[in-house]
């Protein structure tokens, strides 16, 4: 590992080992020089694995759905199979351009940081992951399925869920509740009745529950979930809200809005006044919260300690991608274009602090160092095969950055239900990921105007998929799967903490952990799962079977006897499972 610093004296000529980088005095632009034939990294990224060809910007985007040349969680990162890697320490926007023999590296700052790396990936993964830390490990709880639907925006609803999972027979681990709130201060249950405050500190028996609220009795909902074996994770979005005018209004919110404004606990103009979120974006007009400010922190998580002394399991930390000016002001000193991809970091960060190793995080939005904050999950997509691909594709690009616990939507979030087909092989592929979890928008569609929900029906659990297919034998195959990934959780667990001490992903491409091997070195739609699981999702519609490619070594078919000798391309046709196989030793 080398170090050096982005300047004209420095970067005009270095060389290393198998290159040499150069600066570009035109245009400032840094010209990596190497023989390589395929790239990874970058964060994660839903178009492409092989990042060779392509140009990548390294900029957090928003992107409802088909997310393409956009990343959540894009990294300034990369390395290539000739054994060189890449790390430019530095928050600010950038691109990297993939060209035939050189990687052009433009908007990079003098002063900036560079790491450069060589050897195999496994090393140059884990070098990388330790510049910034030890990864967070989630408890064991985490690795069994999830469970969420935005419908479900009562305690009634909530608490249908146990009965259905014990009628359907189905394992499940965590249930994710997003309508929870007030969908106002994001802190205070639906219909809950108090005396507002200005210091938030509330205690949930300051709160009272009407019998016929949506939440009646939120602290005995949550120990008759934990009595069912499920964890309870409750949706948050870093906003002081704007209440539109045809929203119910909330006192409250607008005492922390004023509170936010008065003491700079929120993000500023550089005129000194609150930043708002431009109109055409997510959350127009709100606030967003300044958590590199010591008193932001403080005063937000006090108003949300209640939930975690009720019971609550940790928090679907949604949101993060709000910066859209480069001239805002931070409390430490940093400006709007570092925090643009600083922001969710710092979003995120203090979530982790917050609710420590005990619970968990499941965010969207990240940058490099992001194996330090728990879990990251893929967002918004259609439930489409297409996206399916691109969620495959996500998951490895992220793994090979650094990601180790990472999740995706089970047929996907939006649009009309996915096709029995769809849910079933997207079922299959996520009971060998780091998390397995299906979820669905909220009724009619965020986008409803574009991407109607047929019958009004969005529900993604097994049981409606199956029963608007009107197909038993689907039921039970999706069954099945949920309950072979309980059966996986101990093998999960032990490779999790086996990933994180040693700096590795849990899932990742062929070519990690078999560099040498030029068959495998441009498959992106195979992956490991630890070191023993080969998986081969079926990503096409009605297709019965695939083609495998199984490195050297000796290979078990997983859902049968057969065994088979590696370095070699077989074809598996199975009605009833994907391509699954164990290393033999």
């Amino acid at each position: 590992m080398d170090k050096i610093f982005f300047s004209k004296k420095l970067a005009y000529s270095y060389a290393f080992d198998g290159g040499i980088a150069e600066l570009n005095e035109a245009d400032g632009s840094l010209i990596i020089s190497l023989p390589y034939q395929a790239a990874f990294g970058g964060g994660e990224r839903f178009n492409t694995l092989n990042l060779k060809g392509q140009t990548i910007n390294i900029a957090i985007e928003e992107k409802f759905c088909e997310q393409g040349d956009k990343s959540y969680c894009p990294m300034p990162f990369f390395l290539t199979d000739s054994g060189f890697g890449l790390y430019a320490a530095d928050l600010r926007t950038m691109s990297f351009t993939f060209n035939e023999e050189s990687i052009v590296i433009n908007g990079i700052n003098y002063g900036t940081e560079l790491v450069l790396f060589s050897g195999p990936p496994r090393a140059v993964i884990s070098e990388y992951m330790s510049l910034f830390g030890t990864p967070a490990l989630p408890p064991d709880w985490a690795f069994l399925p999830w469970i969420s639907a935005h419908r479900w925006n009562t305690q009634e609803k909530a608490e249908l869920q146990l009965l259905l999972l014990k009628q359907y027979d189905f394992p499940a681990g965590v249930m994710v509740l997003e309508a929870w709130s007030d969908e106002a201060t994001f802190y205070i249950f639906n219909d809950a009745q108090y005396d507002v405050r200005e210091d938030g500190a509330f205690k949930y028996e300051d709160f009272s529950f009407p019998e016929n609220a949506r939440w009646p009795d939120p602290k005995a909902m949550i120990e008759k979930i934990h009595a069912a074996g499920l964890r309870v994770i409750l949706w948050q979005c870093p906003v002081f809200k704007l209440l539109s005018p045809d929203e119910n209004q909330n006192a409250q919110n607008d005492l922390d809005r004023k509170t936010a404004s008065a003491r700079g606990l929120c993000v500023k103009l550089a005129d000194g006044n609150p930043y708002e979120i431009p109109a055409g974006n997510w959350f127009a007009g709100s606030m967003i919260p300044d958590f590199t400010n010591p008193e932001t922190v403080n005063e937000w998580f006090l108003r949300r300690q209640y939930l975690l002394d009720i019971g609550v399991d940790g928090f679907k930390t949604d949101g993060g991608e709000f910066i859209y000016r480069d001239d805002l002001r931070f409390h430490d000193g940093r400006d709007g274009a570092e925090m643009k991809n600083g922001y969710s970091q710092s979003y995120v960060k203090a979530y982790t602090d917050f609710v420590t190793d005990k619970r968990v995080l499941f965010s969207r939005s990240g940058f490099a160092g992001q194996h330090m904050l728990p879990i990251l999950w893929a967002g918004d997509q259609l439930s489409t095969f297409s996206e399916l691909r691109a969620q495959l594709k996500a998951g490895l690009s992220a793994s090979m950055s650094g990601i180790i616990f990472w999740g995706f939507d089970i047929g996907g979030f939006a649009g009309p239900l996915p096709s029995r087909d769809l849910y079933l092989r997207a079922t299959q592929m996520a009971c060998f990921c780091p998390i397995m979890q299906w979820h669905s928008e909220p009724i009619g569609g965020q986008f409803k105007e574009l991407l109607a929900t047929n019958e009004n029906d969005n529900e993604r659990s097994p049981w409606n998929i199956a029963s608007k297919a009107s197909d038993a034998l689907l039921l039970s195959r999706l069954r099945f799967y949920h309950k072979l990934r309980e059966k996986l959780v101990p093998y999960l667990s032990s490779q999790a903490k086996k990933c994180a001490a040693l700096n590795r992903p849990l899932i990742y491409p062929l070519f990690y952990a078999y560099p040498a091997d030029q068959d495998a070195l441009l498959i992106d739609d195979q992956f490991m799962l630890g070191d023993d699981y080969l998986v081969a999702p079926i990503l096409t519609e009605n297709t019965a079977g695939r083609s495998v490619y199984l490195p050297e070594g000796k290979w078990k078919n997983y859902f049968g006897n057969e065994e088979y000798a590696g370095n070699q391309t077989i074809f598996i046709s199975d009605e009833w499972h994907i391509p699954v196989f164990e290393r033999q030793v």
